[in-house]
C-alpha cells in the first residue's frame, strides 16, 4: 500500500469530473498551479459536508494563492452533482468509483466501525506544487479544522 511523503513525486493519474471531461494531474500542473487533492468516504454525509464546506469557505483564498482543489470520492456522477448543488461547491470532484486513485494514493484502507472490519477511504489531503512534488500530505486527517491547518502550513494568508 502506497504511502506518500512530503517531497514526494506525486502519482500521475488522468480521473473523471462530475461533468463527464477527464482531467490528468501534469495537465493541471502544467497550468501552473498547484493542487490540492482531497479525499473523502462519502457525498452528503455529516463530516464530508463538514469538509468539503470548509473547502468551499476558503476557496477563493486558496485559489488567490495559486492552488486548485478537487476532491475525490468514490461516490458516482449523479451523487456529485446533488453534493454539489446542495452545498453551493465551486471546485471540481472525481469520480473514483473503481478506487483506482484512492489506492494510488494510499488511501483505500482497512477500516473499522462498531466492530466491523472493512475496506474505505481514510480521508486525506495532498498538496501538490506545480512541480509536481507533495508539499503537504494528511491522512487521516478531521474533517473540521484541517483546511485552516493546511493553509497555514502552506503560508496562505
Amino acid at each position: 500500500m502506497a504511502k506518500l511523503s512530503v517531497g514526494d513525486t506525486a502519482p500521475d493519474f488522468e480521473a473523471t469530473l462530475t461533468d463527464g471531461s477527464t482531467v490528468n494531474l501534469s495537465g493541471m500542473l502544467a497550468e501552473g498551479e498547484g493542487v490540492i487533492l482531497y479525499f473523502y468516504p462519502k457525498d452528503n454525509t455529516p463530516g464530508c459536508t463538514v469538509q468539503a464546506c470548509d473547502f468551499r469557505d476558503n476557496w477563493q483564498r486558496l485559489g488567490a494563492a495559486g492552488w486548485r482543489v478537487i476532491g475525490i470520492s468514490k461516490d458516482s456522477a449523479k451523487s456529485h452533482e446533488k453534493f454539489i448543488d446542495k452545498h453551493d461547491l465551486p471546485f471540481e470532484l472525481i469520480i473514483d468509483e473503481e478506487t483506482e486513485l484512492n489506492q494510488l494514493y494510499g488511501t483505500w484502507r482497512e477500516k473499522s466501525f462498531m466492530g466491523r472490519t472493512f475496506l474505505g477511504c481514510i480521508r486525506s489531503t495532498f498538496a501538490i506544487s506545480p512541480d509536481g512534488d507533495l508539499a503537504w500530505v494528511g491522512y487521516r486527517v478531521q474533517a473540521k479544522g484541517h483546511v485552516e491547518r493546511l493553509m497555514s502550513d502552506l503560508g496562505i494568508e
